[in-house]
């Protein structure tokens, strides 16, 4: 058994405006951190459209899907944007992160890394926002839980920035687990402690710039992990954001990618192992192929 991979062309097909860091070019990074490593390949499916209605109304995904431009860009907000191929791109994360699970739920991997694009985290319910359309992973979390029946997953996120779409689409699931830890303050200003959830079941753990990667362990050692340990989840999913690197653009954690394979170790301890990984953000293409090696590497060497 080995680490499920999966990836589709179509997420190429989701082009950004010169100079905007959510770029093709960031599948290439990746591409370049999996070298070599002993995963097995499989295609994203295209997502049916019923998955996406887990989590976001008709009248939202009407409205995005009327929104793709023939030729160039839409945008929808500061710093999302629509093109051609944008609505394939996304419908392939969705089917991705839905396969990912069904194979780790069925037995057939222990775990799967998701390569999609555009990325998910910050996508509400009805609004677009912070480069995502759709709640890739909290779509993943409500298949799990509504058609496999799991009655307890998890989901860890630490992107740099506050997964505030997945709280918001999970934010009366009682089932779920979410936890985020984010730079604060940093966008999109949302993240708090007190930020809790309807059922006390969403916890929040900001960080301070330039607290570097001891600062996250002993956070994820004190809060985190003990967390976790009482949920007890049957699945862990996780939202890869590899944006806390201390070479990333756009925030200043100041991780580096052996904070990150140390966090993947551990976060592996959980649910029996049973994780499915999904890429958020992550934009100095160096520090993203080094620490995607870092993740996946763990993941396979955890699915042997």
């Amino acid at each position: 058994m080995t680490c499920f991979v999966y990836t589709h062309a179509d997420c190429e097909r989701h082009v950004t405006p010169p100079g905007h860091p959510e770029r093709v070019d960031r599948l290439v990074a990746v591409e370049r951190g999996l070298a070599g490593l002993a995963v097995q390949r499989r295609a994203c499916p295209m997502g049916a459209d019923d998955e996406v209605l887990r989590c976001h109304p008709p009248g939202y995904f009407a409205h995005v899907k009327s929104a793709v431009p023939t030729e160039g860009w839409a945008q929808l907000d500061g710093d999302t944007f629509l093109s051609p191929g944008s609505m394939q791109a996304a419908l392939r994360a969705v089917g991705g992160i839905c396969a990912a699970v069904d194979a780790v739920v069925a037995g057939e991997a222990k775990t799967a890394f998701v390569v999609g694009r555009p990325p998910g985290h910050h996508a509400e319910r009805e609004t677009a926002m912070g480069f995502c359309l759709f709640g890739t992973v909290a779509i993943g979390a409500k298949r799990a839980l509504d058609h496999h029946g799991l009655g307890r997953v998890a989901i860890v996120d630490f992107d740099v920035h506050h997964g505030n779409g997945t709280q918001d689409l999970l934010w009366d699931e009682g089932r779920c687990l979410f936890v985020s830890s984010h730079q604060m303050p940093l966008y999109p200003g949302t993240g708090r402690p007190e930020e809790r959830g309807a059922q006390g079941q969403i916890l929040n753990v900001p960080l301070r710039a330039g607290s570097g990667g001891r600062e996250m362990r002993a956070v994820y050692e004190g809060v985190v992990f003990p967390a976790l340990a009482a949920w007890e989840p049957e699945l862990l999913l996780i939202s890869a954001g590899f944006d806390a690197h201390v070479d990333d653009p756009l925030a200043g954690l100041e991780w580096q990618a052996e904070d990150y394979r140390w966090l993947t170790e551990r976060l592996c301890d959980f649910a029996g192992g049973r994780v499915v990984s999904s890429l958020e953000g992550g934009y100095h293409l160096d520090a993203l192929a080094a620490c995607v090696a870092a993740h996946v590497g763990v993941l396979e060497e955890r699915s042997r």
